[in-house]
């Protein structure tokens, strides 16, 4: 069962700014997430008020929470490892 994926409006802003090759890689990254949201790499966020995970994709770092309920794949947010957890 595939989920309906959310962007937050940080992640479309970041869309917006990247090049198209990175953007690629973003965006096959999430639809393989909207099947199979927990793949062996990806990490639960501790400390988060939010079930958050995170997945890497070169430098950078994108964050994502899963609702069953809504059958939602949220897309909360996506930078570089440095700025990523401010």
């Amino acid at each position: 069962m595939k989920l309906t994926i959310k962007y937050s409006n940080q992640a479309l802003k970041f869309f917006k700014k990247v090049d198209k090759d990175l953007y690629y890689r973003f965006n096959e990254t999430i639809n393989d997430l909207s099947v199979e949201p927990f793949p062996h790499d990806s990490k639960r966020i501790e400390g988060s008020k939010l079930k958050l995970f995170r997945i890497r994709i070169g430098k950078y770092r994108l964050l994502y929470e899963v609702d069953y309920g809504n059958n939602l794949l949220g897309i909360v947010k996506i930078d570089k490892r440095d700025n990523i957890y401010n």
